[in-house]
C-alpha cells in the first residue's frame, strides 16, 4: 500500500501529542513502490523526514516538506545456526510487538526491552536500551535505502557505529538513511540478564526465570514508573544518564553518597539523571499543562494542550539546577525538532 496525503495531522504520529502538519505525509509498505516513487521524485533529504512511531521526538513546528511513514511489519526468521536464530523485522513493526513475537517462540535477548515504545526502525537510530540490555548489542545488520540517490543496501553492525543511545544513522554519514529492516541475532538458551537492581530483586528467589518471566516483570516495572503514551503524552527519558569522569564521579559520590552510579569504561562513570533531578526538588512538579512525572524524574509529561515551546523551558530550568548544584549538564535524549 502507498498513500499519499497533503497537510496530515501529526498528533497521533507523536507520544507527546504535539499538533503539527505535514505538508506531504507518506505511507508505504512495499519496497518496490517507495523506490519507484523515490525515483520519479527528486526531493533533497534534508526536505524529508522519517517518522516511525514518533516515541522520542518532540515537534515544535510544521513540517513543511515530506514526512515518510513505512509501516512494513514482516517479521521472520531468516538464519538459524551454532550462533543463534537470526530474525528479520520490518522497520514498521511495533517494536513491543517484535518483542512479545520472540518470547512467544523462546528466543532470548529482547526481553529486557520489554514495552519500549515506538517502532523496529528506531531501534538502531536510537540503540535503544534498558534495564541492562541496548538493541545494538543484538542487532546483526540494518536494511537501508539511501533517500539521496535510492541506494538500497545492507550496514552490518560493525559499521552501525553503536554507542550509548548513538550510532551512525544519527550522524551526517547515515542520517540520509531510511531504515527498512533490522536482523537480530538472538539465542535459543539465553543468558538471563539480571544485572538491572530491580529485576535483581524480583527475582531473588528465582534466579533463572523464564523469558516471559522477565518480560512480564519489566512490563510491570515499567508500568509502574512511566506514563502510558495513550494517556499521558510524553517521550520517555528526556535527558540521557550522563557519564562524567572517574574522578569527578568520585567526588560527588563523597559528598552525595546515595548517587547511583554504573561502570561505564576505564575513565568514564554514568551516573542516573533521575536522581540528579529528582534532588533538585522537580520530581512530580506540575506548571499548567507541563510536569515532571510524579514516578520518574527524567520523565517530562504534557497533561493536555502543551506546546513544545512550553516543554523546552521546562526543560531548561531542569537542566540549569542540575548543571549549578552538581556541575553536570544533562543531554537531551529526545529530539527536539
Amino acid at each position: 500500500m502507498f498513500n499519499c496525503i497533503s497537510n496530515h495531522p501529526l498528533v497521533s504520529y507523536n507520544t507527546f501529542h504535539i499538533k503539527a502538519i505535514a505538508g506531504v505525509f507518506i505511507e508505504f509498505d512495499e519496497k518496490g513502490e517507495f523506490l519507484s516513487w523515490l525515483g520519479a521524485n527528486k526531493s533533497s533529504p534534508e526536505s524529508i523526514f522519517v517518522m516511525g512511531g514518533g516515541s522520542n521526538i518532540l515537534l515544535t513546528k510544521d513540517l513543511p516538506g515530506i514526512v515518510l511513514h513505512p509501516f512494513n511489519d514482516l517479521i521472520e526468521v531468516v538464519g538459524d545456526d551454532k550462533a543463534g536464530i537470526r530474525v528479520r523485522a520490518g522497520a514498521g513493526t511495533v517494536w513491543d510487538r517484535f518483542v512479545e513475537w520472540c518470547v512467544e517462540r523462546d528466543l532470548g535477548g529482547l526481553e529486557n526491552l520489554s514495552l519500549i515504545p515506538g517502532s523496529v526502525g528506531a531501534s538502531p537510530i536510537q540503540n535503544i536500551g534498558a534495564y541492562g540490555t541496548e538493541a545494538g548489542n543484538l542487532i546483526e545488520s540494518v536494511e537501508v535505502i539511501d533517500l539521496a540517490n535510492g541506494r538500497s543496501f545492507t550496514v552490518p553492525k560493525a559499521e552501525c557505529r553503536f554507542g550509548y543511545r548513538d550510532s551512525i544513522f544519527k550522524h551526517p554519514e547515515g542520517r540520509h538513511w531510511l531504515v527498512w529492516s533490522v536482523t537480530y541475532r538472538l539465542q535459543r538458551e539465553p543468558w538471563v540478564n539480571l544485572t538491572y537492581e530491580p529485576l535483581k530483586k524480583f527475582f531473588s528467589d528465582n534466579p533463572s526465570p523464564t523469558l516471559q518471566a522477565i518480560r512480564e516483570a519489566v512490563i510491570a516495572i515499567r508500568r509502574s514508573k512511566l506514563p502510558d503514551p495513550d494517556d499521558t503524552g510524553s517521550a520517555g527519558s528526556f535527558f540521557k544518564n550522563p557519564v562524567i569522569p572517574v574522578s569527578q564521579a568520585d567526588d560527588l559520590k563523597k559528598e552525595y553518597p546515595g548517587l547511583p552510579v554504573y561502570p561505564h569504561d576505564n575513565q568514564t562513570i554514568k551516573v542516573s539523571a533521575g536522581w540528579l533531578i529528582e534532588q533538585c526538588g522537580w520530581k512530580g512538579f506540575r506548571e499548567g499543562p507541563v510536569g515532571v512525572y510524579p514516578a520518574q524524574a527524567l520523565v517530562l509529561v504534557n497533561y493536555g494542550g502543551a506546546t513544545a515551546k512550553q516543554i523546552i523551558e521546562l526543560s531548561e530550568r531542569i537542566r540549569a539546577s542540575v548543571l549549578e548544584r552538581f556541575g553536570i549538564n544533562l543531554e537531551n535524549e529526545v529530539r527536539i525538532l
